[in-house]
């Protein structure tokens, strides 16, 4: 993994990804479509759905509504459990990119690895073959556990491009990240700036952001990428949409990095990946 701006980061298999998107989940087609038409307006190239999210068509409308070249764009989607085969993950990528009204797709994922059924290591072998044939840019996972990663990395010798898992300063999943380091593969972040939780209103956070004249979620998410991660959060609100991208103009020195990351005391648990899953 090496950067080369700021604002991207090249990927284990070559592609150059941003490190700031849109989340889309739970946008519908509609909402999508405006949103992402919207985010590539003031700047955002980054945008991930799901075929869970039922928005896959309302991504790829918005981008082409938008008028934007598809190569300036990187689209991640992922897939569900009923793909996970080798030859099933092709067709899953065709159903995706029918939706999305793509040709190829930037970053293709294994939604979750649902462990009880035993299949996400086929899957990993299908999405290898895709990246092979030149049908995705890069190949990677979401909530897989370092146990999970070693199995697929053992059964092909072919490295994830990217680990998307929960993570915000109160569930810093410092394991998961140092395993993914090691490994060259990039974390990248969902519900990154704690959707749900009272994360924005911690003291910690609130010091921070005053001295650098930022709102707490710029200051949250500018931790992630001093932390060397990607992070994908959801807005539909236009103001923070311009806010959760301007995050490039600023630093966190370390005490301040170790003082918001201090709010991870154990507490906060993520989804297991090893009992939830679709």
């Amino acid at each position: 993994m090496s950067t080369s701006f700021e604002n991207e980061v090249t990927l284990a298999n070559g592609a150059t990804m941003p490190r700031i998107g849109l989340g889309t989940w739970p946008m519908d087609d509609e909402e999508a479509t405006k949103n992402v038409a919207e985010a590539i307006h003031v700047g955002y190239r980054l945008f991930d759905t799901a075929e869970q999210y039922g928005n896959e068509v309302g991504v790829g409308a918005g981008v082409t509504s938008s008028g934007i070249d598809r190569e300036e764009v990187f689209i991640t989607t992922k897939f569900n459990l009923r793909w996970h085969g080798v030859s099933e993950v092709e067709q899953a990528w065709t159903n995706s990119a029918d939706r999305l009204g793509v040709e190829y797709i930037d970053l293709l994922l294994i939604h979750w690895p649902n462990p009880a059924e035993d299949r996400y290591v086929d899957a990993w072998k299908g999405l290898v073959n895709l990246l092979r044939h030149g049908r995705v840019r890069a190949i990677g996972t979401s909530n897989f556990k370092p146990a999970h990663m070693d199995r697929i990395i053992d059964a092909t010798g072919v490295v994830p491009d990217v680990n998307q898992i929960q993570l915000n300063p109160v569930l810093g999943r410092a394991d998961v990240r140092a395993y993914d380091q090691q490994h060259g593969i990039v974390t990248e972040s969902w519900a990154p700036i704690g959707q749900g939780s009272d994360l924005l209103t911690r003291p910690a956070i609130a010091a921070v952001a005053a001295r650098h004249g930022k709102t707490a979620a710029q200051v949250v998410l500018r931790w992630h990428l001093e932390l060397g991660l990607a992070a994908v959060p959801k807005t539909s609100n236009t103001k923070r949409l311009r806010e959760n991208i301007d995050v490039f103009d600023f630093a966190l020195d370390p005490e301040e990095v170790e003082a918001i990351s201090a709010l991870d005391q154990g507490s906060e648990v993520p989804v297991d990946s090893d009992r939830f899953g679709h």
